[in-house]
């Protein structure tokens, strides 16, 4: 099948990747020549991906078969919606849709309008009176969030990157002046995880739950980034995640999923939902209208050998064989290879020389987003993420292990988190939830009908099966 990835980035080249060893022929339309794609691409375009004529007139005139879009950008300008009209099955969902991501101020008001529980206090001002207003009265810390899209880098949440309720409402007002609405939202205590589906007609189909590190730096210290690094566990869940937690925001996101077709508003793509795990159970913080990245590069890493194509194929045309949504009982571990000074100041421009295959003989393999190719095994840094490590094992901190071992094969000036995937960090965050569900907690789930998805065969909760 001739399979249309659109798009540049690292997520698209772990799309490629996945279409590569089921035998898809690839083209790719994306602004940048990301060396991994052009090197297993049949053809490729230099186009802007939100560019809707252009990619479409590539996709026709190169005979695609079926489309897959990565980035969100090219989802809020309709190119789904004008790939789709050109008679070209499309992953990824229309705009309207779409802005299940790309206004955030739209998700909650169309799941506060259905009742779909699960969701954060939150208010959204429209005049600086008003900003002044909400957090005057507002019952407890907050987080200020941008109604449109950011990057993963406009959220500040107090307590990290504020501290005064003056310096939030300042925020949220140069928000406003900027044009766009705003959120002041509850500030949720716990762990995040995000949970992916394909969601098409004929259903909600789950990929493994992954944990993201949004900070810049170790300890979770430092800005908001696009993510630096991730991982995964091999029953599917994660150390603090039980399958009944899963279970439950898998749950949401199947509301959401039938409360957007009740509004006209089919979907037919991946829906990622970012959930805290509180002592309360699952809350949402965001959806995504599509793979994460880096979470989705944990998530195709474990496909298992198939016609990832078909499944794609089904997502886009709204018929998925479920026999096709297998994923390996392995853990992953993502670390990303970025510019020094990422997240605040980067430095761009830098030089790094990666022996591929010296890393896939350590059991690690490599994926190329914001790069270029500057010689024989040396790739040139842009200002975001550059490469993407990643480790597969039995254990989570054996597959980070195996990440850092093949760092020896990496050679340049960078910055890479170390933290992600280790004993201690995992240990923290068990640790951290251990004490929100203390006995004067409060528990009480989500009161959702879910119908769970096929059980992986063993469970979370216990640390040590995880971490020991």
């Amino acid at each position: 099948m001739r399979f249309l990835v659109v798009g540049g980035g690292a997520r698209e080249h772990s799309i490629a990747l996945a279409l590569h060893r089921a035998g898809s022929e690839l083209l790719v339309a994306s602004s940048n020549a990301n060396p991994g794609l052009e090197r297993i691409a049949q053809r490729s375009v230099r186009v802007d991906p939100t560019d809707a004529p252009r990619v479409v007139a590539f996709a026709k005139d190169a005979r695609a078969e079926a489309a897959v879009i990565g980035p969100e950008a090219p989802l809020a300008a309709g190119v789904a919606d004008a790939l789709r009209a050109a008679g070209v099955p499309t992953v990824g969902p229309d705009r309207a849709a779409a802005q299940i991501e790309t206004s955030k101020l739209f998700c909650r008001e169309l799941l506060q309008r259905h009742g779909v529980a699960g969701q954060p206090h939150f208010v959204a001002p429209a005049t600086p009176d008003e900003v002044d207003r909400a957090v005057a009265g507002f019952p407890g810390p907050f987080v200020v969030k941008p109604s449109g899209l950011t990057a993963g880098k406009g959220v500040r949440v107090q307590g990290s990157d504020f501290t005064e309720v003056k310096e939030g409402a300042d925020y949220a007002k140069s928000i406003l002046a900027q044009g766009q609405r705003v959120l002041i939202e509850e500030k949720l205590e716990g762990e995040e995880f995000s949970q992916m589906a394909f969601v098409t007609d004929s259903g909600v189909y789950p990929m493994p739950a992954v944990q993201d590190f949004k900070r810049a730096l170790e300890g979770d210290h430092g800005r908001n980034t696009g993510g630096m690094g991730s991982y995964s566990q091999r029953d599917h869940l994660l150390p603090f995640l039980s399958a009944a937690d899963r279970d439950l925001a898998v749950g949401l996101i199947e509301k959401t999923a039938s409360v957007l077709r009740a509004e006209g508003l089919p979907y037919r793509g991946i829906l990622y939902g970012g959930f805290m795990l509180t002592a309360n159970g699952p809350r949402l913080v965001e959806f995504n209208a599509r793979l994460g990245d880096p979470e989705g590069i944990n998530a195709l890493a474990l496909y298992e050998p198939g016609d990832f194509a078909a499944l794609l194929y089904g997502v886009a045309t709204g018929s998925v064989d479920p026999n096709l949504v297998r994923f390996r009982l392995r853990a992953t571990v993502v670390k990303y290879i970025v510019p020094p000074g990422y997240g605040d100041k980067p430095t761009t421009g830098g030089l790094v020389a990666v022996d591929t295959g010296a890393i896939e003989a350590a059991g690690v393999h490599l994926v190329y987003g914001s790069v270029d190719a500057a010689g024989p095994g040396v790739v040139r840094l842009s200002s975001s993420r550059g490469l993407a490590l990643v480790g597969e094992a039995s254990a989570i901190y054996e597959a980070g292990s195996r990440v850092e071992a093949a760092l020896a094969f990496v050679k340049g000036e960078y910055y890479l988190r170390h933290d992600i995937g280790t004993k201690a960090d995992l240990s923290r965050r068990v640790e951290h939830m251990r004490k929100l569900l203390a006995p004067n907690a409060k528990p009480s789930p989500i009161p959702l009908s879910v119908a769970s998805p096929e059980a992986p065969p063993s469970s979370a909760g216990s640390p040590d099966q995880v971490i020991g």
